[in-house]
């Protein structure tokens, strides 16, 4: 790894952000066709609450080949930024292509129901939440009511006379 790049995701994760994108940017003009360096412009850009700016990044990132769990960070980013953009047809269509490539990511689920929410497809949004939820707790009195928590989040206007 590079070490321009080094230095700016220690500089981030000790919360100097600015100073991180900025070598970041510096980064991106030395490779500007370089997956992992437009991933990380594009991640700086959303912790400036610059989402807009990061769109392009993370869409190169991914175009040039991105890989692994860079590919899944990206695509969940990608997926989140285009959601708080309102660009919710976006969003949906990649955290559809996201979930096809990592089904277990239950954190690209639980962001993907946020964006039908936003769609107002409310009944598949509880879906996954309802169905992260029953996956992912350790809370037992939830898992004790595991099967009826399934089959409601399948019937949610469902009403029984």
């Amino acid at each position: 790894m590079d070490p321009i790049l080094i230095k700016a995701i220690n500089l981030r994760e000790i919360g100097q952000h600015e100073a991180s994108n900025k070598l970041i940017l510096k980064l991106i003009d030395l490779y500007p066709e370089d997956p992992l360096a437009n991933y990380q412009c594009a991640w700086s850009y959303d912790l400036l609450g610059e989402e807009a700016k990061a769109v392009p990044y993370y869409e190169k990132a991914i175009t040039l080949g991105l890989k692994d769990k860079d590919l899944e960070g990206a695509l969940i980013g990608l997926g989140s930024t285009y959601r708080t953009l309102g660009m919710y047809v976006e969003s949906k269509k990649t955290f559809l292509k996201g979930m096809e490539l990592f089904p277990a990511n239950n954190v690209m689920k639980t962001f993907y129901s946020m964006t039908l929410y936003n769609l107002e497809e409310h009944q598949a949004a509880m879906n996954i939440l309802l169905q992260c939820l029953i996956d992912t707790t350790l809370d037992k009195d939830i898992q004790s009511f595991k099967k009826a928590i399934e089959f409601y989040s399948n019937n949610l206007n469902e009403v029984w006379k």
